[in-house]
């Protein structure tokens, strides 16, 4: 479901109140009846909601649920190592072989035949004509992580099939996430949920605040980065360099919109899903910029491929090797394009170079170094945004060229857009730096008398209403 869309508008009031309705309805019987029919609801909502975007897809999801959740019993009945071994192999590659065909596919096959051109071969490998289906690579990634935090014993097999349905398909994560942990998530499926309005009331802050990102900043800023990025050639380094600042606001406010209404929607229905976003371009390092960016993916590649590799309890050699192959991996998990690979390289490289010399650790003692600091990470995240963006490689780089060679006339949008623009990105820097270095501060104004706060709602729901851009238009995360 798209949050930004008139479906979800006059959709998700209709879910809320069935959803409570029921739980009020059956509240008479026994929890365990409340909590199968509450869940019933939500996974054929679930269900029903990604079936809409292609119903053919719903076979996938299934498949991959069923694949994981049916090799999860297997390797908890068997404790033998080679056994349990032979099982997350075979389940791991039976549930990432979709995603590695849909997704993948076509990327390896243009690199095949491009190489076989180079060497003036006449073979031509076929491709598929098909589609990504919406979200796979989150709900694949949550379902291999349960599998393999059942292969580490981390957790038990989960036993309810429809409670593991639930789980990886769960609505307002599905398309974009964040991907959560069966340990955290499933316990929440497993209890009766009654209405929390002090839960509700917070989960309504997190979507204003995710949706003012998105349609006020993100979207806004959108027009400005497609018009000069996708025409470099023809704009000044100057546009460039303003699109490229634009754009990394424009992800962030995207990515951390969605994640921060999907946020808002699982506390509406009674589950806390995990913060994806704590104010990444505050981050003093790349490493810290991990630390804050993405952090259910952050965390998934830490616990299922750098500590599998030997994450830091090894020679030096070898654990800048293992952030390599992290940060790797998190370009490919991106996209099929040498761009997000080059991308995630990038990225590994500065964290290896960081560990070198202990650039990643920071004081805060000094304020002009801390500041410093964090004005060089975001010109570091902002120069690999430029290769994230960009369709090409060699387009990336032409992008910098223009940027750090021709210093002409600055591409100038309409004088509401330059003034929404200014005013969302002006918004969003003051909000993240009161709560980074004036928390106590902060919190007294969320505990401010009522007609302040509803004031302060009030103005920023006027603000989305007045100048946000209700386009409908899909995340950037949900095609990857």
């Amino acid at each position: 479901m798209v949050f930004n869309s008139f479906q979800f508008i006059w959709l998700f009031p209709i879910i809320f109140i069935g959803y409570y309705l029921l739980s009020f309805l059956l509240a008479k019987y026994s929890s365990r009846r409340q909590r199968q029919v509450s869940n019933a609801l939500l996974l054929i909502v679930s269900y029903g909601l990604y079936a809409q975007t292609n119903l053919a897809y719903t076979v996938i999801l299934l498949g991959v649920t069923f694949i994981t959740y049916a090799f999860a019993l297997l390797i908890e009945r068997h404790n033998a190592y080679k056994s349990r071994k032979h099982l997350i192999v075979c389940g791991g590659f039976l549930a990432l072989f979709p995603l590695l065909v849909f997704k993948y596919y076509n990327f390896i096959i243009n690199c095949g035949n491009s190489f076989f051109a180079s060497i003036h071969c006449a073979t031509v490998l076929p491709g598929l004509n098909l589609a990504v289906p919406l979200g796979i690579s989150f709900f694949t990634f949550q379902a291999i992580g349960y599998l393999m935090d059942v292969y580490y014993q981390r957790i038990k097999a989960e036993h309810n099939w429809w409670d593991y349905m639930l789980f990886v398909s769960f609505f307002p994560q599905i398309m974009s996430g964040p991907i959560s942990k069966a340990k955290d998530l499933l316990p929440q499926i497993k209890v009766a949920r009654k209405f929390d309005a002090e839960m509700a009331t917070l989960g309504l802050k997190w979507f204003v605040w995710g949706l003012f990102l998105k349609v006020m900043m993100a979207d806004r800023l959108g027009m400005f980065v497609d018009k000069v990025m996708d025409n470099y050639m023809f704009n000044s380094g100057t546009s460039c360099l303003l699109a490229a600042v634009y754009y990394s606001f424009q992800i962030y406010g995207d990515f951390a919109g969605y994640s921060f209404m999907a946020m808002g929607v699982g506390k509406l229905m009674g589950f806390n899903l995990i913060n994806n976003f704590q104010r990444p371009y505050l981050s003093t390092s790349i490493t810290d910029f991990w630390r804050r960016w993405h952090i259910s993916l952050s965390t998934w590649l830490k616990d299922y491929v750098y500590i599998p590799l030997g994450g830091s309890r090894c020679l030096k050699a070898r654990n800048y090797w293992n952030i390599f192959v992290t940060f790797l991996v998190s370009g490919v998990w991106h996209g099929a394009n040498w761009t997000f690979i080059f991308w995630g390289i990038l990225h590994g490289v500065f964290q290896i170079i960081e560990k070198m010399f202990g650039w990643q650790k920071c004081s805060t003692a000094n304020y002009f170094v801390h500041f410093s600091r964090i004005i060089i990470t975001f010109i570091l995240v902002t120069i690999a945004w430029i290769f994230f963006r960009q369709p090409t490689i060699g387009d990336a780089w032409g992008v910098i060229v223009r940027i750090i060679t021709d210093h002409g006339a600055l591409f100038k949008p309409s004088n509401k857009d330059v003034v929404f623009s200014l005013l969302s990105i002006g918004i969003v820097v003051c909000v993240d730096l009161t709560r980074e270095f004036t928390p106590k501060r902060f919190y007294k104004i969320i505990q401010a008398p009522i007609f302040i706060r509803w004031a302060i709602y009030y103005a920023l729901l006027l603000i989305i209403l007045l100048s946000g851009v209700f386009d409908s238009s899909q995340f950037i995360y949900v095609s990857f």
